[in-house]
């Protein structure tokens, strides 16, 4: 199966959902009036797209129908699913590997799936021949090192760890000696992700980046939230608040192909300026996707 083809079978639920709303109105319509706008808007919220970003999509809607002199309900539909796509588009969803080594800080709270999903980046730069490093620095959690490590042996990559409650920032330290010495061409870093404490996971993430910046000048940089895609909006309001602490590179959404609530890709691109750079849609070791949002808005409404 290739990968398009992954990613629509992951969409299903998420497409009948939003397929299922929005042929509603289209196959209520013809004509294009007030009420159709009304009754879009609405499906798009049930949708969990969101009522900005739905508020949003319909405001451009009316105006695409007043410039092209739409009058047919069928073009609407046309128009909404070019919209999403620039929507999406708008945030660069490119995972940023340019250096040698390049870096990536994963956070995320606990059971979103953080330390799986750092795991499957490993296998998937793994198998492109990239030569992969992890380093356990969530010390907070005992269970987080033994996941890591097991992944780390799974997808065949190096790992540096120390004990649990050692400070993350040495862990970094040495992940950073190892993978200049070693010549790793990307090192992931598992980081603790508790935000109930903003202001401790401010200062650790920031005593990390002190670390990178001064053991891996000019590397190439991303950090990227974990977010669970069944929790629908409260994702949103999480990478909202993960935002008030750590500057975000994109998005890791996984868990995409259990929900149908993966419209929530739009409302964080849109209102949260995020690009979701990784999509789990599957299992398996190989079912985290980069990102394509062409390849999203094609798979939605299964075009």
């Amino acid at each position: 199966m290739g990968l398009f083809d992954k990613l629509k079978q992951g969409l299903t639920k998420t497409r009948d959902n939003i397929s299922q709303q929005i042929n509603t109105v289209f196959s209520t319509f013809v004509a294009v009036d007030e009420d159709l706008f009304e009754e879009l808007e609405e499906a798009l919220i049930m949708a969990d797209i969101g009522f900005d970003t739905s508020e949003y999509i319909i405001e451009e809607l009316r105006d695409r129908v007043k410039r092209k002199f739409i009058t047919h309900a069928e073009e609407v539909r046309s128009e909404l699913v070019s919209l999403i796509s620039e929507i999406m588009s708008e945030c660069d969803s490119s995972v940023d590997t340019s250096t040698v080594p390049s870096v990536m800080l994963v956070i995320g709270v606990n059971g979103v799936g953080k330390t799986t999903s750092i795991g499957k980046m490993a296998a998937h730069y793994a198998a492109q021949g990239k030569r992969v490093m992890l380093a356990a620095a969530d010390t907070f959690r005992a269970a987080a090192i033994e996941q890591l490590d097991a992944w780390a042996q799974r997808s065949g990559c190096e790992i540096i760890k120390h004990r649990e409650k050692s400070d993350p920032a040495s862990v970094i330290f040495d992940a950073c000696a190892a993978a200049k010495a070693r010549g790793a061409d990307i090192l992931i870093c598992d980081t603790a992700g508790r935000l109930h404490n903003k202001k401790n996971l401010m200062a650790e993430l920031e005593k990390i980046n002190r670390v990178i910046e001064r053991e891996l000048p000019g590397s190439a940089r991303e950090t990227l939230l974990v977010l669970d895609a069944t929790t629908g909006q409260n994702a949103v309001s999480q990478a909202r608040l993960f935002g008030e602490t750590a500057a975000i590179t994109g998005i890791i959404l996984t868990k995409l192909d259990g929900t149908a609530k993966g419209g929530i890709v739009i409302a964080l691109a849109r209102e949260e300026h995020l690009p979701v750079k990784f999509v789990g849609v599957g299992e398996g070791i190989d079912d985290l996707q980069e990102f394509i949002p062409e390849d999203f808005a094609r798979a939605l409404f299964d075009e």
